[in-house]
Formats: C-alpha cells, structure tokens, sequence
C-alpha cells in the first residue's frame, strides 16, 4: 500500500539528497533542489533527512492516500488541500486511507516537499532513490510520477501509528499537530531574491564593466530553466580577451557564463564538469533561495568572501540541528 496518482501534475520525481561517490565515473549528483526543505519535511515526519520524498514543481498532483500516514509539506506554497481542506504547511499532519491531497494555485515559490512517514519505498540506485530524469535512474522508475501510478511507501513504526490513530478522532479524515517549524528557522524565501555570491575561479579573467555587472545588475530567470541549469538573462558579461578554459569541476550553484555572455548556474542535475569560464559561485546557505525562483523572477548577487560563506553554512546547519532535536522531542510524546 502507499498511495495512488489520480493526476500527475507538472513535474512530480522521487528525490532525496542526491547520488554521491560517482561522479569520477560522469554520474551526477541529482536530490532536492531545495534540500533544506527536504530535509525539513522529513524531520516533521520522524524520517531520517535524507529519506525519499517528492518534490513537486509549480503545478502539483493528485493523490489518493491507501493506507494511514503522517506527512509533512515543506518548501513552496502551492496551496495544498485535503479533502478539499486547507493543509498547514511545515507540520505534521497525519491521514486516513482514503484521504486526497491535491495542489492549487502557486502562491509562493517553485518546488514543494512532501515527506511521508518512512519515507516513498523505492530501491536506491548508487545508493540514493534520487530521479535523474535525463538517464532514467533511480526514482520511481527513473522518471516523473504518472497518473495511475501506485507508489508504495515504508510505513510509520506500529507503535507510531498506533499513537496517531488514536489521536485522530472518528470520522476526521487527518489531524494536523498543534506544532511545527516556525517561519523565522527557514530560509528567507522570496519572489525575487538575492542570492550571496563567492567569486569563481576564472573572475579575474572577466573585464570590470562584467564584473560591476554581475554585481549591480537585475538578471531573470529564464523559461528555458531546469533541474540541470538556471539560464539568466541580463547584460552580456564578457571577458577582457579571448582565451579558451579547459574543463573544469562545478558543482551546485556554480555561475559559468556561456559564448554569449549570458549566465547559466548549475543546479541539482548539473554535469560533473564544464568548460565555460566559472565567474561565481552562489553560496549553500542560499541554494534554497534560488531553488525557488520561479522562471521569469528577477535575480540580484551580493558579493561574499569564502569565510562569510562558511559562517552562514554553519549557521544554517546549526538551525537544522536544532530543529531536528526540538522535532524529535515532539514526536517521541
């Protein structure tokens, strides 16, 4: 049992923190593009943080749950329902068999989690249940979730599901708990964000009017964006002479700037490497912000050394930390 997809949505894929240890052997990562939500939303639900869980792009899907589950939605508002009922997102709210959960209208950002109890049961591939559309790994048969599928999930503990059935009163169709994460421990989400940037390997080979560029300009996302890469378009950013840069490593958040002088930054599903000159590279703590970013929001960068960068990744971890040890205490009552 699990659940059932009456409708698929737009882009609905199993995906967790990503496929590590491979990418000497061309394997690229894949996971949450917001991993922070991710691991947010399992946390809500007593999962592990990097259990399998959906992610759910702009338009979401219908499901119909067969079998009783606590769940948790994290991330983008896309206005989530069940039963037709408003759903509180960033708590856990436990669910009958029988009970729908759909999406409307995107309120606020691009990608929503939805972690279930156990976690969605698919077998790792590499070690990770993270769908790479493009190669058709891993996931739920390597692609996105159709309608008709039957996704089975792991399943709370017996004794945990005993615990929720007994709160939930006859014929309530889900209980959502009187606690959650509250707004000031997530990221500062917005429509148009600014997202902190470390100057990439190749800068200095970029002429200053590029450089002032970057840094001063508004650039926007563009439709053509992707789980592999954010095209952006705003001035040209172009270098002080021809040269040619031999292939190099990138990574999530790396800003290389395409022939034409127009950014493209690497995402979730990036290659392993690239030959365009690196120019910046956007912050982990600020990964989320971008995930977010809806084709056609406006995008500004804040310049940052490498050691402010490592102290908002600490602090962002320490967040996590923290929440995952309040979360527990809840959950074990």
């Amino acid at each position: 049992m699990g659940f059932s997809v009456e409708k698929a949505g737009l882009l609905t894929t199993v995906q967790d923190l990503g496929r590590y240890g491979y990418q000497k052997q061309g394997m690229v990562v894949s996971g949450a593009m917001d991993a922070f939500a991710l691991r947010v939303a399992n946390l809500l639900v007593g999962n592990a943080q990097n259990a399998a869980a959906l992610e759910i792009t702009l338009v979401g899907p219908r499901l119909l749950f067969q079998q009783d589950t606590l769940l948790a939605v994290t991330g983008a508002d896309l206005s989530p329902r069940l039963d037709a009922k408003p759903l509180p997102m960033n708590q856990p709210v436990f669910v009958r068999a029988g009970t729908r959960l759909e999406f409307g209208r995107a309120v606020q950002g691009c990608r929503a989690y939805l972690a279930l109890g156990g976690g969605v049961d698919v077998p790792p591939v590499m070690g990770s249940a993270a769908t790479y559309l493009r190669a058709a790994v891993g996931g739920w048969h390597g692609r996105a979730l159709q309608k008709d599928d039957q996704v089975p999930l792991k399943g709370l503990k017996p004794e945990q599901l005993k615990a929720w059935q007994e709160r939930l009163p006859a014929p309530e169709p889900f209980l959502a708990a009187p606690w959650g994460v509250f707004p000031a421990s997530l990221p500062p989400y917005a429509g148009n964000p600014t997202v902190r940037v470390v100057p990439g390997p190749e800068y200095g080979l970029f002429s200053s009017e590029a450089q002032e560029a970057f840094w001063q300009s508004p650039f926007q996302v563009a439709p053509a964006s992707d789980r592999m890469g954010y095209r952006i378009a705003g001035p040209a950013l172009t270098l002080k002479e021809p040269v040619e840069v031999l292939s190099s490593a990138v990574t999530f958040g790396t800003v290389q700037i395409l022939a034409n002088g127009n950014p493209i930054i690497l995402m979730a599903d990036r290659q392993t490497t690239g030959g365009y000159p690196r120019l910046g590279q956007v912050i982990s703590a600020d990964l989320p912000l971008l995930a977010q970013a809806k084709p056609g929001a406006t995008i500004r960068f804040q310049q940052v050394s490498l050691a402010q960068a490592q102290e908002l990744y600490y602090q962002q971890e320490r967040t996590l930390a923290q929440l995952a040890s309040a979360l527990h205490l809840h959950l074990k009552r």
